[in-house]
């Protein structure tokens, strides 16, 4: 771990000389070596699946270095797609881009990405308590009557969504619509793998004063094997709240992006791009957070 004191230098975007132009995802850069990926974290952040024009100071090593530390916990559960993170290991057209990548990029294998969010929630908030509100379920899975915002639910639920292309909405989807689009052993193997890195994850962050509320997984097939990819349990996949603070039926202290989703919510925005600019305050603070929550982790 690089700990939380070093800076990286801001990056907003990537383009490295020889070689094509990057995926640009919402955050992540990527560049396609053929049979392995070069995955670059910048420090670009969304909100509402529209990126923002503000770049968050030491986002990108955060969710690199966040994304090691799970990658590596999770290994007796599933296998991941790490190759290296260390920029001597990488094709020799990185290496006059050293500065840049250090830290915030991995060379991973290259998975056939699975067409699904696997979302997890322990506790009711965001848009699964909106469909709660609404229907009395989150994916088609029945909850108790009388939860409320933040309720820990009896135990954790597999509430997926689709994988929604830049600009548009992920949905909420049913266990049957994830059976229809990757097969149920896979779609049963996916859903038990997600249940079972949220449960060690959990094991692991609480004694260390964090509440993980929900996260979003990816998973890709490498030679017919599930294996994890993307990024793992990080503050932008994850509610992390301070346990010390938790309390039901109020709106949490948070170490994610829910900070710049309220700033935005509090503005007139219809959630469509362009984005406003966030004031320095949101930025910094931000930045402070996923700086907190990286140092409560690794620390």
């Amino acid at each position: 771990m690089t700990g939380g004191t070093m800076k990286t230098p801001l990056v907003m975007e990537t383009n490295i000389e020889g070689l094509p132009e990057p995926k640009r995802g919402k955050v992540r850069d990527i560049y396609d070596f053929g049979d392995s990926l070069l995955i670059i974290a910048t420090d670009r952040i969304s909100a509402f699946d529209v990126v923002l024009p503000n770049a968050i100071p030491e986002k990108g090593r955060v969710l690199t270095d966040i994304s090691k530390y799970w990658f590596s916990q999770m290994e007796k559960i599933v296998k991941n797609h790490i190759i290296s993170t260390d920029v001597a290991d990488y094709p020799k057209v990185c290496t006059p881009h050293a500065a840049v990548l250090k830290d915030r990029s991995m060379l991973v294998k290259k998975a056939d990405a699975l067409p699904v969010e696997c979302i997890v929630r322990g506790y009711l908030s965001g848009s699964g308590l909106k469909e709660y509100q609404q229907t009395g379920a989150v994916s088609g899975i029945k909850l108790q009557p009388g939860l409320t915002e933040a309720s820990r639910l009896p135990k954790p639920i597999f509430t997926p969504s689709t994988k929604a292309e830049i600009g548009e909405h992920d949905e909420n989807i049913n266990f049957d619509a994830v059976v229809k689009l990757i097969g149920k052993d896979l779609a049963e193997q996916v859903k038990k793998v997600t249940l079972a890195i949220y449960q060690r994850a959990c094991e692991l962050a609480e004694p260390k004063g964090l509440i993980i509320a929900d996260t979003k997984l990816e998973f890709g097939l490498f030679h017919d094997e599930l294996i994890l990819i993307d990024e793992v349990l990080t503050p932008d996949s994850s509610r992390f709240w301070p346990k010390a603070d938790y309390k039901e039926g109020v709106s949490q202290k948070s170490f994610d992006k829910q900070f710049v989703r309220d700033y935005l919510l509090s503005l007139t925005w219809d959630k469509t791009p362009p984005a406003p600019t966030l004031p320095d305050d949101v930025v910094n603070k931000t930045s402070e957070k996923y700086l907190e929550v990286l140092k409560m982790l690794t620390s």
